[in-house]
C-alpha cells in the first residue's frame, strides 16, 4: 500500500470513528470485505488453516486473527495491540440543566483529557444507545447527530482578566455544553431528543422508547493534512485509532503464512479494567478457544506482542521537557518506548527484533525515554504482557497534543509502522 493511499483511507477512518463502537464497526466491515468469519462468543467454534476471523465483544473491542499455515504451538504467533477508546467528554444519565434560558448537558470526563482545548469547538455527539423496539425486544443503535449540536463557550477576557494567566478550568461547573435555548417552563427531557435523532437518522428505526446510552462529545472538524507541504496529519482520536487502523491493514496484508493476531482493546485510558479492556479475559479467552488452554504456555513462549500506541513527539516549545538523547522527531520514524519500571513492556529483545525488521525494510526508528525526574503513561503493553506472559514490545506513532481534543501526527510515521508491522507478521521467528 502506497503512502498516499494509506493516509487516505486513516483520514476515512478517523472521520467516520468518534466513538469506539463506530471504530469497530468501520473495522469488522472492512474485515467482511476481506473474507474474515466473525465468532460468535456465545457459540462453539470451528477454526480452519489459513482462514481469518474475528470476535467482537461489547461492540468496541475486537480482536481479529488470521490462523495461518503453521501450527502455533510449533512458530507462535504474531499480535499486535492497540486501543479504541480515546480521553473525550461523556453525557451523564440526567444530564437536563436549564440555565438563564439555555438549555446544557451534564457530562463526565473520561480519561485524562486535556481540557481547554474543548471550549469554543463546534461539538456533535455520538455513541451507543440501548432501546426498546415496538415488540418490547431490547436493542443497541449506534448513533450520530453528524453536525454541531453543542457549544461550550469560553467566558469572556473581559469578565476574567486572569484568563491567560491563571484560569483553571472545574470540569463539573464549567464543562457543560449549551445545545439549544429553553423557555423558563420548558420541559424537554434529552432522551426525547435522542429519540428524535434516531428516527431522523432511520425512519425504519422500531423503536418505542430509549432505555439508556453511552454518548460522548466530539469536534465535527475533519481530520486533515497540515502544513504548508501537507508533512502533518491533524485530527481528534489518534491517540489511538491510529494504532488500530495500522495493525487492521498490517493484519490484512500480512502473507498470512504464520499465525498473526490483532486486539484492539476498549477503555485503555481508564485503566483497562473492564470485560472488554486489555485486564479483561477477552483476548485470553480468544486464544484458549484457537488453539486450547493445556498449550497457552508452549504457544506464547514462541509469540510476541507488539503494543501500538502513540509517542510523545519532541514539542519545539517546550523541548526540555524530553531527555536530551530520547526526544522523538516527527516524521522520523515510530518511537519504540522504554521503560525499565515497566510502565512500558518494551526488553532488549523485542525492541532488537522491531530494529532488526526496520533495517531489513531500511525504515527509520527512534527511542523514547521519559525524563528521570518525570512520571511516565503507561499502555495495554505491560498489561498483556503479564497476562499472556508473552514477550512485549511497545511502540508508537509520535505526535504532539496528545489527549488534546485534536493531536497532530507526521504524516510518514503512520505508513512507516504499519511496512514493519506488516513484516513482523510474516516473519520466520519472532521469540
Amino acid at each position: 500500500m502506497e503512502h498516499t493511499q494509506f493516509n487516505q483511507g486513516l483520514l476515512d477512518f478517523l472521520a467516520d470513528s468518534p466513538t469506539p463502537w463506530h471504530a469497530v464497526r468501520q473495522m469488522t466491515a472492512i474485515l467482511d470485505q476481506a473474507g474474515f468469519t466473525e465468532l460468535d462468543e456465545r457459540d462453539e467454534w470451528s477454526l480452519a488453516r489459513d482462514c481469518g476471523y474475528y470476535a467482537v465483544r461489547n461492540g468496541s473491542s475486537l480482536v481479529a486473527f488470521r490462523t495461518g499455515e503453521t501450527d502455533p504451538v510449533e512458530t507462535g504467533i504474531r499480535m499486535v495491540g492497540a486501543h479504541t477508546d480515546s480521553p473525550c467528554l461523556k453525557i451523564k444519565p440526567n444530564p437536563e440543566l436549564r440555565r438563564k434560558g439555555c438549555y446544557q448537558l451534564g457530562v463526565e470526563v473520561y480519561g485524562g483529557v486535556l481540557l481547554n482545548p474543548w471550549f469554543d469547538r463546534d461539538l456533535s455527539i455520538a455513541g451507543r444507545v440501548t432501546y426498546e423496539d415496538g415488540q418490547g425486544a431490547v436493542k443497541d443503535a449506534l448513533v450520530d447527530f453528524q453536525k454541531a449540536v453543542a457549544f461550550i463557550p469560553s467566558l469572556a477576557i473581559h469578565l476574567d482578566r486572569e484568563a491567560n494567566s491563571n484560569r483553571s478550568v472545574n470540569a463539573q461547573t464549567d464543562l457543560p455544553p449549551v445545545i439549544m435555548l429553553a423557555p423558563e417552563d420548558d420541559i424537554t427531557c434529552f432522551q426525547d431528543l435522542l429519540l428524535e435523532q434516531m428516527k431522523a437518522e432511520d425512519r425504519h428505526l422500531d423503536i418505542r422508547h430509549v432505555l439508556g446510552y453511552e454518548l460522548s462529545l466530539y469536534d465535527v472538524q475533519k481530520p486533515a493534512y497540515v502544513g504548508l507541504k501537507d508533512e502533518f496529519i491533524a485530527s481528534a482520536r489518534l491517540d489511538n485509532l491510529l494504532s488500530c487502523y495500522i495493525g487492521l491493514q498490517a493484519l490484512l496484508d500480512t502473507s498470512g503464512t504464520h499465525p498473526a493476531l490483532l486486539v484492539c482493546n476498549d477503555h485503555e485510558e481508564v485503566g483497562s479494567m473492564s470485560a472488554e479492556g486489555a485486564r479483561g479475559p477477552f483476548l485470553s479467552s480468544v486464544l484458549d478457544r484457537w488453539y486450547g488452554a493445556e498449550k497457552r504456555g508452549r504457544v506464547m513462549a514462541r509469540s510476541m506482542m507488539i503494543s501500538a500506541d502513540n509517542a510523545h513527539g519532541v514539542h519545539p516549545n517546550f523541548a526540555d521537557r524530553h531527555d536530551e538523547n530520547h526526544g522523538p522527531v516527527l516524521n522520523a520514524g515510530p518511537v519504540i518506548k522504554v521503560n525499565h519500571n515497566q510502565r512500558y513492556a518494551t526488553n532488549s529483545r523485542s525492541a532488537s527484533l522491531y530494529r532488526h525488521i526496520s533495517e531489513q525494510l531500511d525504515l527509520a526508528s527512534q527511542t523514547f525515554v521519559v525524563r528521570s525526574d518525570m512520571g511516565c503513561g503507561s499502555t495495554i503493553g505491560p498489561v498483556t504482557a503479564g497476562n499472556l506472559g508473552v514477550t512485549t514490545l511497545d511502540i508508537g506513532v509520535p505526535q504532539l497534543g496528545m489527549h488534546s481534543i485534536r493531536e497532530m501526527v507526521g504524516c510518514e510515521d503512520g505508513h512507516t509502522l504499519y511496512q514493519v508491522l506488516k513484516a513482523f507478521m510474516g516473519w520466520p521467528e519472532v521469540n
